[in-house]
């Protein structure tokens, strides 16, 4: 009789504990996002780019690359990386940043969706959470990244900086995150001006 009530007693803990088991894959994308955001706003923080002497200084600022590579799989994924001069517009791994979470590179040497050794598997949001596209609108409308200065300030379209600030983002940006799921409704993030704040609904 004991055994069977342990038995029940164990059923019943399983049956309560299996909803709380499954993967909120949405929230999961989300707080991905926007800690990768956010960790792209504190590099800019503290690693100051700002150059007087070059024009192109801006080129150079810290930021976070969405990507839809032109494989056939589609692999969506993000880089976090700083253009070193001259400024070649390229994402190479020495000029990414290291992800905290596993000392890994937050680089993706292929475009594809295989995870080498040395690239962090967070960056891969297309493998790991089914996202299907991404859609820059408002201040960043089909820019595909954006940059941060070391006040924490949101820039769009570096690549095309030359003066001083002439990219500094003056309105919200809206990035929309969709998924193979239909059932799963789309991720919309919102950069704030001036401030640089990042939220998701």
């Amino acid at each position: 009789m004991e055994l069977v009530f342990v038995i029940v007693v164990l059923g019943i803990l399983a049956a309560l504990a299996l909803p709380r088991m499954e993967r909120d894959v949405r929230q999961e994308a989300k707080d991905n996002i926007l800690a990768a955001i956010r960790y792209t706003q504190h590099l800019a923080l503290n690693d100051n780019k700002t150059d007087p002497s070059d024009t192109n200084w801006q080129k150079g600022l810290w930021q976070i690359r969405f990507v839809t590579s032109n494989v056939t799989n589609r692999a969506f994924f993000y880089t976090i990386s700083s253009d070193a001069a001259p400024y070649n517009g390229a994402v190479s791994q020495d000029e990414t940043a290291i992800d905290p979470a596993n000392g890994k590179y937050m680089y993706n040497a292929n475009a594809d969706t295989d995870i080498d050794s040395d690239e962090s598997p967070n960056i891969f949001i297309g493998k790991t959470y089914g996202v299907n596209s991404i859609t820059f609108s408002a201040a960043c409308n089909d820019a595909k990244h954006i940059a941060f200065d070391h006040l924490g300030r949101p820039h769009t379209d570096i690549g095309d900086a030359e003066n001083d600030y002439d990219e500094y983002m003056n309105s919200d940006c809206e990035i929309e995150f969709g998924f193979a799921d239909a059932s799963i409704a789309p991720l919309i993030v919102t950069i704030r001006t001036e401030t640089g704040h990042v939220s998701a609904d």
